[in-house]
Formats: structure tokens, sequence, C-alpha cells
């Protein structure tokens, strides 16, 4: 099997995700997924579509992020994993899909408009 790559992204954050064959290894930004996702949710974000797939120990995965917030970050890495196994074996589609993993979450910041404080708040309305 060759490299596999493919690019998740979530709000502003984008991540590249290189899939391979090997024992398990995460490494996002030449570090430890436990040291770069500090917290329990953060790491169940992005082992949810190995674990879904019964893939824990099957590919080693080196991930390169970069914008928006850490939570943003962490469902961009678990998109672009999820896109990974679909293409490693299609069967995966069928276990992620009715998850919502290989749904591009199409939310982003709505922004500010001239004349307003921010992008719905507006200045406050003096009367006299």
């Amino acid at each position: 099997m060759e490299v596999i790559h493919k690019i998740g992204r979530r709000k502003t954050a984008v991540a590249r995700v290189y899939v391979s064959e090997g024992k398990g290894n995460i490494t996002i930004n030449k570090k430890d997924l436990e040291n770069y996702f500090k917290t329990p949710t953060l790491q169940y974000k992005v082992k949810q579509p190995l674990t879904l797939t019964e893939n824990n120990e099957a590919f080693d995965i080196k991930v390169n992020v970069y914008g928006g917030g850490i939570t943003g970050q962490a469902e961009a890495v678990r998109l672009a994993i999820s896109r990974a196994l679909c293409e490693v074996d299609a069967e995966n589609r069928g276990v992620l899909k009715p998850e919502g993993l290989l749904t591009r979450d199409p939310r982003m910041v709505e922004r500010k408009k001239f004349g307003q404080k921010k992008a719905r708040k507006k200045f406050q309305f003096s009367k006299r």
C-alpha cells in the first residue's frame, strides 16, 4: 500500500493527512497525538473513525494541520482520516457515513458588517 494523502477542513482549520501501513502511530505537526491534543475529548474525536472501522493498530498517520483553534483542528483531522479510510477500503464508507464523519461542516464565522458592532449586533441606539 502506498501513502494516501487526504485533506480535511473545518472553519478555518486545514488538515493534511498521510496514511500508510504501520503500528497505529499518530503524529500531528511532528508531535505525538497526546502531546498535541491534550484533552481526552479531542483525542477521541481524532481516533473516532479508526475506532469505528476497527483500524486502531493498522495504520501510521502523519498530519500537518494549521489555522483555526484546537477543536476545529481536531475535527478537520477527523474528516481527513475518514476520507483516507474510505479510499483504503470502500466498505468503511458504510460505517462512517451514518455517523456523519464524511460530511464537511459548512458553518463558518459570519463577517462583520460596516456600521455595526459585529456581524449581527448593532451599535447602541439612542432615541434622544
